[in-house]
């Protein structure tokens, strides 16, 4: 019997000792693995931020930003490293990072608001939410801007802002305020989608409410038009007849050869994408 013990002993160190050795040659190849030369370790400044403004330029986004990243690490007082912030903000915006790209932006923002570039920031900032490219589906259901969460569209619009605001010789100072335009046409059309939605339901008084708020926080915008009728409407079938009236008479006032009056809907040419 003790021979016997002996002789499991030995065979469980023996076992335990191969166990042991095929672990450490397994730990051996993964450290080989993960130890992967860099190839940018002995690259200076100028040789990073060369290679990363050749992988943007040829839509290599993800090896754009790490290249800037490495660039800014190893050398945040160089000339190059403010410069590759803000260049890794759009890397990723174009690679459809958005929060990644916001919070490059913001950071530039933040470390360097006196920075000859911020109008630029701001500028990128407001693309990134304004984020006008709804890609192949968006452009095939006809889905814009105002269909969408309004919450993007008031951040890009108060990027925009500041940029007119504060750098009105800008040259992207006209671009801004275009896109700017746009967005408070979207965001009183959104207030009027929801308005519609509820006057189709019976939910007129809550069709009047996002109507008024229409015409009250985006002044002078297309939308508005509709809203005005959807009040028209609405007063009629909760049998408001004066406020009817009084809404009709702006309406006349304002819009006198209005589609709405006309049809009951705006008339206009289908998108090209709306004819399939």
């Amino acid at each position: 019997m003790h021979s016997m013990s002996m002789k499991r002993a030995s065979w469980r160190a023996r076992f335990g000792a191969i166990l042991l050795a095929g672990g450490c040659l397994t730990l051996s190849a993964c450290g080989l693995l993960s130890e992967q030369p860099d190839e940018t370790a002995a690259w200076s400044a100028n040789k990073l931020y060369s290679e990363a403004k050749d992988a943007l330029s040829a839509g290599d986004y993800p090896r754009a930003v790490t290249l800037y990243e490495k660039l800014e690490s190893r050398y945040p007082f160089g000339r190059f490293a403010q410069q590759a912030q803000i260049d890794t903000a759009y890397a990723n915006y174009k690679d459809g990072e958005t929060a990644a790209a916001l919070a490059a932006v913001d950071r530039f923002i933040q470390l360097h608001p006196n920075h000859p570039n911020v109008d630029y920031a701001y500028y990128l900032k407001g693309l990134i939410n304004f984020n006008d490219n709804l890609g192949w589906l968006g452009r095939f259901s006809g889905q814009d801007l105002s269909e969408r969460d309004p919450k993007a569209a008031r951040a890009a619009y108060d990027a925009f802002h500041t940029l007119v605001t504060r750098f009105p010789e800008s040259k992207y100072a006209p671009d801004s305020a275009a896109r700017m335009q746009y967005i408070v046409n979207s965001l009183a059309q959104h207030e009027v989608h929801a308005a519609r939605y509820y006057y189709r339901r019976g939910a007129y008084l809550a069709a009047v409410n996002r109507a008024q708020q229409a015409l009250k926080e985006y002044d002078g915008a297309p939308a508005n038009e509709e809203a005005l009728y959807i009040m028209i409407r609405s007063y009629d079938a909760l049998g408001m007849k004066d406020l009817r009236d009084d809404a009709e008479r702006v309406m006349k006032l304002n819009y006198p050869d209005s589609d709405f009056i006309r049809y009951g809907e705006r008339r206009k040419e289908r998108s090209w994408w709306q004819m399939f």
